[in-house]
């Protein structure tokens, strides 16, 4: 049988190199979607509704690129022709959403909005899922939590960048933060989507031309028996790992959509998206954003050393833990310096819920399959995003007093429920 060569930590990096310029992009649109969207006219209450079309269209799009791309065979390769289309797409994309007042003729600048939010979050999962498939491709089984703590270091580093691009314009270039009239997004922020755009183009080609793919007849081997057995039999480590995903991405979905306003209402005395106070709030949340991407990028190089000692599914349960406590700490933090305390415990757990997840997952799947079985593992991202937001804005009008805080302090509690339900997960540890 053939066996897959292990790799050097810079081959590691330039196959998961893509990601850094994905998570760019997917940083401004986490950072900056809630304010653009109220720019344009939305409501609070009215925002999970918007957020909904990233898990709609994560869920339609990846189990279906995750097909396709098992069974796609060109001279791009397996992989990256779907790297390159999504790339393009979601480039448009962050060109076109901030600009939505200047599309608009017969349709509102907040549907065209949402409408592009929409596209982006296609596109952007179009390259998204085969690179969890790459991993699995050309990686050996006792590489895999390095070749997924590798994608999490370089997630962090863009998103990082990204999260914090609008505020460094803004404060250190001198770019303007207002907007030139109401409805219209500020300088600082679509400025920084062009640059997202090109940085993600960028990265992602850096990956197709540094990184060759094993051609088709290297997986027939491996998988006469494996195909046959497992084809239509659902890895028990994934359906176990369901409810630990369903809770922890229902916490990061409504952080993803409250953060914003939270930090407006409470911190900066203001409700109103198109007042001064409320773009400080916003360029000071993608700093806060930031900062969890850094903590989940300094530690992501860690969680394997960390999984060799006490475990993969004791390592993911700690870090989910340890992100619950600070999203609850949210209801005592003083002033909004402090926030970055509870950002780096929510960095520590993000870093893991990047990579351990895949880990725990990624032996038991066949080889010739691993693309299927990521994409519709994606959905145990996607369908907790949208019950949050399906009933996210529910919860917080009708149960939590409408403060966007109490919605944080929510996700706190599922936060610590996916740190219980991790320690649940049957698998064999690698040490």
């Amino acid at each position: 049988m053939k066996t897959k060569a292990r790799m050097s930590f810079w081959q590691i990096w330039n196959m998961s190199f893509g990601f850094l310029g994905i998570q760019f992009g997917f940083a401004l649109q986490n950072a900056n979607a809630s304010r653009i969207l109220q720019t344009f006219g939305a409501h609070v209450e009215e925002l999970p509704w918007f957020w909904l079309v990233a898990p709609i269209t994560g869920m339609l799009v990846q189990p279906i690129v995750g097909y396709y791309s098992d069974r796609t065979w060109n001279k791009f390769g397996r992989r990256r022709p779907y790297f390159l289309i999504g790339a393009l797409l979601t480039s448009a994309a962050l060109i076109l959403m901030p600009n939505a007042p200047h599309l608009a003729t017969f349709i509102s600048p907040m549907l065209i909005g949402g409408g592009m939010l929409m596209i982006m979050d296609a596109s952007i999962n179009i390259s998204m899922e085969p690179f969890r498939a790459l991993v699995a491709d050309k990686l050996p089984e006792e590489q895999h939590a390095l070749g997924f703590s590798m994608q999490t270091l370089l997630i962090g580093i863009g998103a990082v960048v990204g999260s914090w691009l609008p505020y460094i314009l803004g404060n250190w270039f001198g770019i303007s933060k207002e907007a030139a009239h109401e409805g219209l997004v500020a300088p600082n922020v679509y400025f920084s989507f062009y640059i997202g755009a090109a940085v993600l183009l960028s990265a992602i080609l850096w990956t197709v031309i540094r990184t060759k793919e094993y051609p088709p007849d290297f997986y027939e081997e491996e998988n006469k028996t494996t195909v046959k057995k497992e084809k239509f039999s659902i890895p028990k480590p994934m359906i176990q790992l369901l409810l630990v995903q369903f809770f922890s991405w229902f916490a990061l979905f409504t952080m993803w959509v409250f953060t914003t306003p939270a930090v407006a209402k409470t911190f900066y005395g203001t409700v109103d998206p198109n007042s001064a106070a409320f773009q400080e709030a916003g360029d000071w949340v993608g700093i806060l954003f930031g900062v969890y991407n850094l903590v989940s990028a300094i530690i992501a190089m860690s969680l394997p050393l960390i999984a060799r000692k006490i475990g993969r599914k004791k390592t993911h349960a700690l870090a989910l833990a340890i992100g619950g406590l600070s999203y609850l700490s949210f209801s005592i933090i003083p002033n909004p310096d402090l926030l970055i305390l509870p950002m780096i415990g929510i960095g520590i757990a993000w870093g893991s819920i990047l990579a351990m997840p895949y880990a725990m997952l990624a032996s038991s799947i066949p080889p010739k399959q691993m693309g299927m079985f990521m994409g519709l593992f994606n959905m145990s991202i996607t369908i907790p995003q949208i019950i949050s937001g399906v009933f996210g804005g529910l919860i917080l009008k009708n149960f939590l007093h409408n403060d966007p805080v109490n919605s944080i302090l929510l996700a706190g509690v599922f936060m610590f429920l996916g740190a219980i339900s991790s320690l649940f997960v049957s698998i064999k540890e690698v040490r």
